[in-house]
């Protein structure tokens, strides 16, 4: 449910055919039988920026969902991974050298 993907930035670019994504989005919501989950990322993995390379950017709502409906709508987030130390921190990710494993398959 992020804008950008929903209303696509790739295919929305008239009135008509952002109003052709609302309807799809209409229609698929309406459709579920017993249960309809609305997913949203935090955020999410860009590559090829070109002034400060990859990285994360943060997701806005898609604009299909205005502010005075998510009162409608049950929220929740996923538990953060804990480790035996507690919360894992962000800088102590596990460092992998892809490089090293792959010549190693190779001997």
């Amino acid at each position: 449910m992020v804008d950008g993907c929903i209303p696509s930035d790739l295919r929305a670019g008239t009135t008509a055919e952002l109003e052709e994504e609302r309807r799809l989005l209409y229609v698929a919501m309406t459709r579920a039988k017993d249960d309809l989950h609305l997913l949203m990322p935090q955020r999410f993995f860009t590559h090829g920026q070109n002034a400060k390379g990859d990285r994360h950017v943060y997701a806005s709502l898609t604009r299909f969902i205005p502010n005075n409906l998510l009162g409608r709508f049950e929220s929740c987030s996923w538990p953060i991974a804990n480790t035996r130390e507690g919360v894992a921190p962000l800088k102590q990710a596990l460092h992998v050298d892809a490089g090293a494993k792959l010549r190693q398959k190779w001997r």
